[in-house]
């Protein structure tokens, strides 16, 4: 069996990524937070949250401005939520193959690995050309793995991005209670009907899949 895991609010807390980008385009943390959930509440791409301060902004532009400024992407040890390290740990110790795949840049692969956390695969759209929820995608994560899809856990927190899409591929899905998505699409009733488990921890993980493995 394999289980790969969605980034971020899945591994990471988003909450200094969701700050930096708010002082970047220079309104305050909850006003950008509070928009962000309104354009999540309504199922809509989370880029969209730029242009009500932004017209016309242009998320790849904008990103590369912050690396030029010196204010770019940074992912390390503080950004992971507390379970990350115990639990990927506890699935490989149980013999399961552990990968990360996420919607993230090809930066951000690049300082995934240098946190070297126990996994056996990292990967991310940035470096794969396709972003979910693109089928494409997860035909790439079933060809990452060494297992069956039958036999594929995806772990995310988003249900547009992760559960369904991943459930439609033959993917087994996981939906991990936490950050606004995770919390706000749990009880969803298409989320009830596509995952196969709903987490508050990933430390729950590894009894589960041993009952079901």
């Amino acid at each position: 069996m394999a289980v790969v895991f969605d980034v971020g609010e899945t591994l990471l807390d988003d909450t200094r990524e969701f700050a930096a980008w708010a002082d970047w385009i220079g309104v305050p943390r909850h006003t950008f937070s509070a928009v962000l959930g309104a354009v999540t509440a309504q199922g809509r791409n989370n880029a969209e949250t730029f242009g009500y301060f932004r017209p016309g902004f242009d998320l790849a532009v904008e990103r590369q401005r912050r690396e030029d400024a010196g204010v770019g992407e940074q992912i390390d040890d503080d950004d992971l939520y507390p379970d990350v390290r115990p639990a990927l740990a506890e699935l490989r110790a149980r013999g399961l193959w552990v990968g990360i795949a996420g919607n993230q840049t090809v930066k951000a692969a690049r300082l995934l690995r240098a946190l070297d956390l126990p996994v056996d695969a990292v990967a991310t759209s940035g470096e794969w050309g396709v972003a979910k929820p693109d089928p494409a995608f997860f035909d790439r994560v079933a060809a990452f793995t060494p297992a069956a899809r039958r036999d594929i856990v995806y772990v995310g927190d988003h249900r547009d991005n992760d559960i369904l899409p991943a459930r439609k591929a033959g993917l087994r899905t996981a939906l991990i209670r936490r950050g606004p998505w995770g919390h706000l699409w749990a009880e969803d009733p298409e989320v009830l009907n596509a995952a196969d488990w709903r987490v508050d921890s990933l430390a729950e993980l590894p009894d589960l899949l041993r009952q079901r493995s």
